[in-house]
């Protein structure tokens, strides 16, 4: 595994080092579990949500709920403008707040975006983080044939998931594709610093219990 590791840092001239710089990541650890537990309201425990539907949590119902110290987290991301930089300081503050292991992988342009997901899935992190709705398509192409790589998209999300991909929207940050178009829903004011941390706290919280291929829904 780490001749894997190696050859993929090398591989992404774009890739950079983040919080968490003691985990060289070069060792396999523990699966990580969710410290803390989620509130009432998240969703409902009698009847789990099913691959590709929709949960509504309870506004606060995830806040108790943060990731192991040095969770392995890759953030990937495309693009310069606005709603895609909120959404990447959005997962880099809560890398910061919760001592995350972090890593960034860029994808510069179209033609990069496969071999960008790629590279970050080579890194073998825990969780992989999209940011950008140009990855959505290619992302679509690439994560099913890696159902053991947890993926959230922020922000955006799958027309049609597997397992292993869940999402953290809201109205205003409806894309889900290429093929489908922008949603007459859209609004670039939506993005917002506090209603992104929402979005990776709660996809993240998600993913730690087990809900994944959903949509977080955040309203």
């Amino acid at each position: 595994m780490r001749s894997r590791l190696l050859a993929a840092a090398a591989a992404v001239a774009v890739l950079t080092g983040g919080c968490g710089a003691g985990d060289d990541w070069s060792r396999p650890h523990e699966k990580p579990t969710p410290a803390g537990t989620l509130g009432a309201g998240f969703h409902d425990p009698a009847t789990p949500p099913s691959p590709e539907a929709t949960i509504t949590p309870r506004p606060g119902s995830w806040d108790e709920v943060g990731p192991p110290s040095g969770y392995r987290v890759v953030l990937l991301t495309t693009g310069q403008d606005a709603q895609t930089r909120t959404l990447v300081d959005a997962v880099t503050q809560w890398a910061q707040a919760e001592d995350v292991s972090l890593r960034t992988v860029t994808a510069a342009a179209p033609e990069e975006f496969v071999e960008r997901i790629t590279d970050a899935i080579d890194l073998e992190p825990d969780l992989v983080i999209s940011a950008g709705n140009a990855l959505v398509d290619p992302l679509a192409l690439v994560s099913a044939s890696h159902l053991d790589q947890q993926f959230l998209v922020v922000g955006a999300e799958l027309a049609e998931p597997t397992e292993n991909v869940t999402a953290a929207d809201w109205t205003g940050a409806s894309f889900r594709g290429e093929g489908l178009g922008m949603s007459s829903a859209y609004d670039p004011a939506t993005f917002t610093p506090e209603r992104a941390g929402r979005a990776v706290r709660a996809g993240v919280a998600a993913v730690l219990n087990g809900l994944t291929g959903i949509v977080v829904w955040l309203g």
